[in-house]
């Protein structure tokens, strides 16, 4: 039995095979295409023809891809939305969308604001006006593609969001999308909402790549294999969970550079440095996946609070730009060449200067034609290094949370071009296979279920709280497709909240396990 791995990043297309003791058998990287799924299918066709491997026996295939995030950046093929609020009147003063960016707020065709929601105890602040809602439901049926269903404290009690969603389906019918926001976000009713109606609006997206991808298997004679989307926690999800939650793809691809940067280096805490040929991203590996940032995310303008890895970007990739400034000062990107650095790196006769022309130019690795870059000063290209190593070690300082030196692991095409070492580091080590991380991280990766409750600790005691939020937290797991008897509690969260009554928690408990 085989996995296939695939990560679609802006500049390539990744792709590896891995056989069923974790050996990576043969791996490739294409330049991503307009049409991404040509790169797909060219991925495969090159990954097949190079392994020999039989497609029938490839019974796995997992893909990280940039689409959603896409989307909602260029404001692209995103669905018309109708969004509901219960919440009046406690909320009718900040009305949904109230700080998006007026060009995203287009995608929703209608909205409204109903009677209905909880007390952050769990007490009813109203009764559900199920009359409101059903009016509300039948004025924009046929007029939009997709609802957000949004509540208050509805991560305490979400009964009045799922009533109102089978009021949606009784009205709308049953193959409307509904993107229920007690299913998606975190504490905090604006930005829960937000990623609601921004996964309400991604259902055209995520039928696409969904579709596209088991066509360009299909297409490739891979049939017998199971289909898995990697989503941002490290983990994986089932088509149909795609399709449901297509906002979780977000982020995908730092995660699973940092999840594949772990398995090659056998690191389990670490610093992990993924180089594009764009971009650089920073990530933190805790006890073998990424860590979570704990703070609200930003999206294509809007705020949101649903699981995010906790990752520092910064314009410094492969084919990064350099310049030199009249006074004499060095400038790296953020613009780049990107997936044309093939045509326009001076290295490969085109005539823009990169970073990558001058890690040649110092023999930091071979590539292209050295000759090319044979003109330029040595003295130069130093100061241009020394103006990348500061950009990274800038970004380091950025993700630490202490003082103390940490493991760093360079993966991704673009990390030729950083040196082997840096202040605040007790080690950098570059593993093998290190261009490939990310398809690796997806073929890899396992099958997590997430519970985040706000607990009473004087209504339950404590212990027991944690041993039904862990059972919770692997039934959730095991419904996602793990193996039960491979689930384990990989993370606990079980934090007071001073300013809620009583004895108040925050719990969240993570559990993952392999794939069936």
């Amino acid at each position: 039995m085989y996995k296939l791995g695939i990560d679609v990043g802006g500049t390539n297309t990744d792709a590896v095979l891995i056989n069923e003791d974790l050996e990576i058998v043969a791996e490739v990287k294409r330049p991503t295409s307009g049409d991404i799924y040509e790169g797909i299918v060219a991925s495969i066709e090159t990954i097949l023809n190079e392994s020999k491997i039989d497609p029938d026996k490839i019974r796995q295939a997992m893909l990280g891809t940039t689409q959603c995030t896409n989307a909602i950046v260029e404001r692209k093929h995103l669905a018309k939305v109708g969004v509901l609020r219960i919440g009046a009147p406690a909320t009718l003063g900040v009305p949904p969308m109230i700080d998006w960016p007026f060009d995203i707020t287009q995608c929703v065709a209608a909205e409204k604001i109903v009677g209905g929601g909880f007390e952050y105890d769990g007490k009813e602040l109203a009764s559900l006006d199920e009359n409101a809602v059903r009016e509300f439901f039948l004025s924009i049926k046929g007029k939009v593609e997709s609802i957000a269903i949004s509540s208050v404290f509805s991560t305490i009690r979400n009964e009045h969001e799922i009533r109102a969603a089978e009021i949606c389906r009784e009205v709308m019918g049953e193959d409307i999308h509904i993107s229920v926001s007690s299913e998606i976000g975190s504490m905090g009713l604006i930005e829960r909402e937000n990623a609601a109606i921004l996964n309400a609006a991604l259902f055209h997206v995520a039928e696409s790549f969904t579709e596209g991808f088991a066509r360009s298997l299909a297409e490739m004679g891979i049939t017998n294999a199971e289909v898995y989307l990697s989503q941002n926690d490290g983990t994986l999800m089932t088509m149909e969970h795609a399709r449901r939650y297509p906002i979780l793809t977000i982020a995908c691809g730092p995660t699973n550079s940092i999840r594949g940067a772990s398995y090659l280096s056998k690191l389990k805490n670490a610093l992990v440095i993924d180089v594009g040929g764009t971009t650089t991203d920073l990530g933190v590996i805790q006890n073998g996946f990424p860590r979570e940032s704990s703070i609200a995310v930003t999206i294509g303008g809007v705020r949101t609070n649903f699981r995010m890895p906790d990752v520092v970007t910064i314009g410094l990739g492969g084919g990064s730009i350099v310049r030199e400034k009249p006074d004499g000062s060095v400038t790296v990107g953020p613009d780049s060449v990107g997936y044309q650095i093939t045509e326009k790196a001076l290295i490969f006769g085109g005539d823009t200067l990169t970073a990558t022309d001058i890690a040649v130019r110092l023999g930091m690795f071979e590539l292209g034609d050295r000759k090319k870059v044979e003109h330029i000063n040595l003295e130069f290209a130093e100061k241009v290094m020394s103006v990348i190593k500061a950009m990274t070690e800038d970004a380091i300082d950025a993700m630490k949370v202490s003082g103390a030196d940490v493991d760093v692991i360079l993966v991704g095409g673009g990390s030729v071009i950083l040196p082997e070492s840096f202040e605040g580091t007790s080690s950098v080590l570059k593993p093998e296979y290190f261009g490939t991380a990310n398809a690796i991280g997806s073929a890899i990766s396992k099958v997590s279920g997430t519970y985040e409750k706000l607990i009473d600790y004087d209504s339950i005691p404590r212990d027991t709280a944690l041993e039904n939020a862990k059972a919770e937290a692997i039934e959730l797991a095991v419904g996602a497709g793990a193996v039960r008897e491979t689930v384990e509690i990989i993370d606990v969260e079980d934090v007071p909240l001073a300013y809620y009554a009583g004895n108040t928690n925050r719990v969240r408990i993570k559990a993952a396990g392999d794939l069936n």
